[in-house]
This record gives structure tokens, sequence and C-alpha cells, in this order.
């Protein structure tokens, strides 16, 4: 699967998706690797494998493996830290005084620009919807120098690749 068969494989009533997708794909605010990785990231986050698997064929071979590795790593820490911080924001009271103990080594040491990891895990936050996690990140991406519209881009698409994945679980796909 590509991202044309994505765009084919959506219902004409998600024909939105279809245009959004086609002009992420060929966004230029990005650098490539953090347009990649930002893909790939944000469909293992969306959590459909056809999604996942055609962005990952697309973007994959576009990115040096540690940086896939990367991109891979940072849904999977999101997907635990966006639970945990989306909780003590939530909750609120004495968690926040508390120290996680979980850990989170990947966020020091990415193997790859410190900047797009935290691109990419912005991107996974906003899947997510964990507050305290987009924030912190959104201060990170700034002060590293990235502009309101990196960030937005990469928040295009999570919600464009969001949606791709909620259309297409409710649709049944060629195999």
């Amino acid at each position: 699967m590509s991202i044309d068969s994505i765009k084919a494989a959506l219902p004409d009533y998600a024909k939105d998706l279809k245009l959004n997708l086609g002009s992420l794909a060929n966004d230029i605010v990005l650098t490539p690797q953090q347009l990649g990785g930002t893909f790939i990231a944000c469909a293992i986050a969306a959590r459909n494998p056809a999604v996942t698997h055609a962005l990952t064929a697309e973007y994959g071979p576009r990115l040096t493996p540690g940086a896939l590795e990367a991109a891979r790593a940072a849904a999977a820490i999101m997907g635990m830290n966006n639970v945990y911080y989306r909780f003590v924001h939530l909750v609120g009271g004495d968690y926040a005084k508390l120290p996680a103990r979980l850990r989170m080594n990947i966020i020091n040491n990415p193997g790859v620009d410190k900047v797009d990891f935290e691109l990419w895990a912005m991107a996974v936050s906003a899947i997510n919807g964990c507050g305290l996690c987009m924030e912190s990140h959104e201060r990170q991406l700034r002060a590293a120098g990235l502009t309101t519209e990196h960030v937005q881009t990469a928040v295009r698409i999570a919600a464009t690749v969001s949606a791709i994945a909620v259309t297409l679980d409710g649709v049944e796909l060629p195999a």
C-alpha cells in the first residue's frame, strides 16, 4: 500500500482528506527527515495497520535506519507519556509533585537531531490528546528555533493521518 492506494481507499465523503494528504505529502516547510518521521510516528499513533504500513513503505526508505527507529521510538514513548501526563494534568493534585518513575531515556538520546524527535513527539501528543505534553514539546520546539508554521505543519499531518485512520477503520480495504 502507498499514499496513492490510501487515497484510492478513501470513500468520496473523505475527499478533503485525500486533498490534505496530497498537499502534506509534498510539504516543503519541514525537512525531508522531519516530514517522513512525522508521517511515520503519526501513523503508528493512529493505530491503523494499513495506514502504518503504507506510510512506512512511503517514507521509511527516505529516512536513515536511525531516523526510522527514532520516529518509531517517538510514537512508543509518547504512547506511554501521553497517558501518564494527561492523567497528571487532568486530575491535578499531588500527582504533579511526584516523580513519574517511568523510564524515558530515549527522549534525551533519540539517535537523531533532538528537534526532529521533539517534533515527532509533538505530533503524536496531538493525536493522543495530551495537553501537557503538547505544551512542553511546543516550548522546546520554539526554543530550538522552529516557527509556528513548522509546528502547525506537523500537527496538520497528525490531524490528517488520524482522520484517515479513523475513516479507513470504517471501510473495507481492497485486498
